[in-house]
């Protein structure tokens, strides 16, 4: 008889049996099963985001590059910023005469510059408000600093968190403001430009006001060091000599004693005063390099050192300096004397003036970690505001 014998093995295998008649052969051995046990692991791939670059590292390499890096330069419409910021400038300067497309024109104002060009680039304006306020069908109207002075903590920061909103709307990220000179001898171009006579209520209302531009994301400009306040006249019309240096140290220079410490983002403009005690000979601030050795240094009563970035006042459109220095050679002696941006509102003979001071260079008449120094800190200042 026909007998058939099922085994049933684990995973489902099925193997039959045939017997044979008679006697039976020999079943086959069954292999042992082996249970076996995979283990998966899940690998999950992080991409590390590398930190932006440094102030150091945003520097360019080339020569020349680094050297246009510290020209800012006064432009009137969009295609003279363009080539300005073909040649490599680091800034742009909005002067009073400037088309006020360039603030507002949609895709040939600043605002479309930025996005065109990768690189940053600051675009600076003299805005103080009163007198000094340009451009203000764009930007606004606000009262003279003196009168800023005489309102509440809160009015006097609004005003430059206000003022500053305005100018980053329209891409501007530089305020040559507010002035810290004293209004002390009834200098006409100082008067209501000023906060006051006194140092420290300077300090205090300079120190508000400043805050406010720093929250809307602009860089204040401390100006006119070493102080034009008591200065024997107008350096926009003539060369013009202040008090002996100890009598600017005791006075003019304590604004800055006070703000510097606390405003550390803050920019300086270097003025064209003729300093008497300041380094050897009539020689305007902005090309003497004591100077800028004493605003780095702090050497001054109550001064502490200054790594921030340090502008010359304008050197094409005041004959403080024109009657001192040509443009092209104002420029290689101001960031030769220690400047690390060199400021022009004629915008003009840009190429010629950027190849001028990156021969100087090459020739060892200014040396290589000067231009290192500056186009550092002109970066860092970018980086400040978030460019």
């Amino acid at each position: 008889m026909f007998q058939a014998r099922r085994l049933t093995l684990s995973h489902g295998f099925v193997a039959a049996l045939v017997c044979c008649v008679g006697p039976c052969a020999a079943e086959p051995k069954v292999p042992a099963v082996v249970e076996t046990t995979v283990t998966v692991t899940s690998t999950h791939t992080t991409t590390l985001v590398p930190p932006p670059p440094s102030a150091q590292q945003r520097v360019p390499e080339d020569l020349r590059a680094k050297v246009a890096s510290l020209m800012v330069v006064g432009v009137s419409d969009y295609d003279q910023a363009r080539y300005a910021l073909d040649q490599g400038v680091g800034g742009l300067f909005i002067p009073s005469w400037a088309d006020p497309a360039l603030l507002e024109q949609e895709g040939r104002n600043i605002n479309a510059l930025r996005a065109e060009y990768t690189r940053p680039f600051s675009v600076a304006v003299d805005f103080e408000g009163g007198r000094v306020q340009r451009h203000p069908q764009v930007f606004g109207q606000w009262m003279p600093p003196r009168a800023l002075a005489g309102q509440t903590d809160a009015v006097i920061q609004g005003s430059g968190y206000d003022i500053g909103r305005s100018l980053r709307a329209h891409g501007v990220n530089v305020d040559y403001a507010p002035l810290l000179d004293l209004d002390v001898t009834g200098l006409p171009i100082v008067g209501d430009r000023s906060f006051g006579g006194d140092p420290a209520e300077v300090a205090r209302v300079g120190g508000l006001f400043s805050q406010g531009l720093i929250d809307a994301g602009v860089t204040p400009t401390f100006k006119h060091f070493p102080g034009h306040g008591r200065a024997s006249g107008d350096t926009h019309l003539s060369l013009a000599t202040t008090p002996p240096l100890g009598e600017l140290e005791a006075l003019d220079m304590q604004p800055y004693a006070r703000l510097l410490p606390a405003r550390p983002t803050a920019s300086v403009m270097m003025g064209h005063m003729v300093v008497p005690g300041l380094g050897g000979g009539n020689v305007p601030s902005s090309l003497n390099p004591e100077a800028y050795r004493i605003l780095r240094e702090g050497d001054y009563p109550g001064g502490t050192p200054f790594d921030g970035v340090i502008v010359t006042d304008d050197l094409s459109g005041m004959r403080g300096i024109t009657d001192y220095r040509s443009t092209p050679e104002a420029v290689r002696d101001a960031i030769a004397s220690g400047a690390d941006q060199a400021l022009w509102s004629s915008g003009a003979d840009v190429a010629y003036i950027i190849d001028a001071v990156t021969a100087a260079v090459r020739a060892g008449l200014i040396p290589p970690e000067r231009i290192d120094a500056a186009a550092t800190r002109t970066q860092q200042q970018l980086i400040d505001v978030g460019l």
